[in-house]
């Protein structure tokens, strides 16, 4: 990596100076959230690539799967804050011109990231086959579970560092770095994939392996010239408690908020293998497709957190307002044209997945149903990331409870007292996603609307 020359360590101006008028705000969010979406695919990206791959192993392997990625993707997911806590704080200490204090922040942030890395692998290595178990996972589809969750999680370090040092690039607005990073994340695991798995054939322990080996490539690849930044504007590199300790506590109710979620992400893959084989194969298909198409919404999101969480840094209510609703707006937009293509590919995306004409038809059932959302989600995560940039955490964390335990009572109701009425797997698919969007996204959507009205969210 180059050092960082003179123009990188300055004091730059404050971000809240760009032009307030809607075409500029729009090329703003634009150049933050098109490289903002290169971080973010780059677990979704791991696990579809997995996804497609193991597919052609067999049906008891593709549901291993959906049981194993469902762990990884909870657990790395519940340290999201790592990197919306660290962007919130960096932007609000950029916009205040308080550039090396808010590097430092970032660094506190990154040797929280290692230390929460480290136990969560230890943790999951040693609980998997009670978790995949836990899950629904019986017999083959256990077996399998197991097998890929343990090889994939020594890689969950790596994808932490990725997340805390995402947040030092995008409080600076320096974000196209994290597009490099996911880019080659994704090729070299892709190159991996294939190597282990159709050529050595070592299975589903393969796939979990190249993912790994990709997740720790990318925490290097964006923690090294992190570390560049933030000495050359005088932060310091050693740990220090008490900076990490505030770390771990402004995350606490992010924690809580994605906890909320993640639970309610588990409830519905454990309803969805309540449902049996076929159902839980095809929904792994749609999410991993899922997860992979949302962080297109939710880089618009990340982009207004920055961008509002500056100008509030700044004391600019005004143009904190103006941000929120061309943020949200671009999240409506960007929802419908998403959805769009999300719902045409659906109808002959299951042939990537797996070769069995049912799963086929449920991949396809599956992601037509969520097209027809995708605006929905677009303008609740526009405003999640709005609140976020706000550091509302608290209110998120309530809400987002509230929320993920009415959709986890609905599902609980639909598995013991719909289900079982039910004519066909295919219309156990579509009542399974209109329940996550309509309850789980409309509920959060309703919240957040409801507090974007108010001024209370703005300090």
């Amino acid at each position: 990596m180059n050092q960082p020359n003179e123009s990188d360590t300055k004091q730059s101006p404050a971000p809240d100076q760009s032009p307030t008028t809607n075409h500029s705000t729009a090329k703003h969010l634009a150049a933050l959230a098109i490289p903002t979406f290169g971080q973010l695919i780059a677990e979704p990206t791991f696990i579809l690539i997995d996804t497609a791959i193991v597919g052609h192993i067999g049906d008891n392997a593709l549901a291993g799967l959906s049981i194993g990625s469902t762990i990884i993707l909870t657990a790395v997911g519940l340290c999201i804050f790592l990197a919306y806590s660290t962007t919130a704080q960096v932007a609000h200490l950029l916009g205040a011109g308080k550039r090396r204090e808010g590097l430092q922040a970032g660094i506190d942030g990154l040797w929280l990231a290692l230390l929460i890395g480290v136990t969560l692998s230890i943790v999951l290595f040693t609980a998997a086959e009670p978790l995949c178990r836990l899950l629904g996972g019986e017999g083959a589809v256990l077996d399998q579970a197991v097998r890929y969750t343990r090889a994939v999680v020594l890689g969950a370090p790596g994808m932490l560092l990725v997340y805390a040092a995402n947040g030092i690039f995008r409080g600076l607005q320096k974000v196209r770095i994290t597009l490099v990073a996911a880019v080659s994340g994704a090729v070299l695991n892709t190159v991996l994939e294939v190597l282990f798995v159709l050529v050595f054939r070592w299975g589903i322990t393969g796939s979990g392996s190249a993912t790994m080996i990709a997740q720790w490539f990318m925490g290097l690849f964006l923690v090294i010239p992190a570390l560049m930044w933030a000495r050359a504007d005088g932060a310091s590199l050693r740990p220090r408690a008490a900076g990490i300790m505030s770390a771990g506590g402004d995350g606490l109710p992010l924690f809580i908020r994605t906890l909320a979620i993640r639970v309610a992400m588990v409830m519905t893959v454990a309803s969805a293998a309540r449902m049996g084989t076929h159902v839980l194969a095809g929904f792994q298909a749609v999410n991993s497709s899922w997860n992979f198409a949302t962080n297109v919404l939710d880089s618009v999101g990340i982009a207004g957190q920055t961008l509002v969480g500056a100008a509030l840094g700044a004391r600019d209510h005004e143009r904190a307002r103006q941000l929120t609703r061309d943020v949200a707006k671009a999240g409506i937009v960007v929802g419908t044209i998403l959805g769009a293509v999300f719902a045409v590919v659906g109808l002959f995306a299951g042939h990537f997945f797996s070769p069995s004409p049912t799963i086929q038809l449920l991949t396809a059932v599956g992601m037509v149903t969520m097209g027809l959302f995708f605006p929905l989600q677009g303008w609740m995560m526009a405003l999640d990331g709005i609140l976020i940039g706000a550091r509302d955490f608290r209110y998120l964390a309530i809400t987002c409870t509230a929320t993920a335990a009415v959709y986890v009572a609905s599902l609980l109701a639909i598995v013991a007292l719909i289900v079982p009425a039910m004519p066909s797997d295919p219309v156990r698919t579509a009542v399974l996603w209109l329940a996550f969007n309509v309850v789980l996204m409309g509920g959060r959507g309703l919240a957040n609307g409801l507090r974007a009205r108010t001024d209370a969210w703005m300090r």
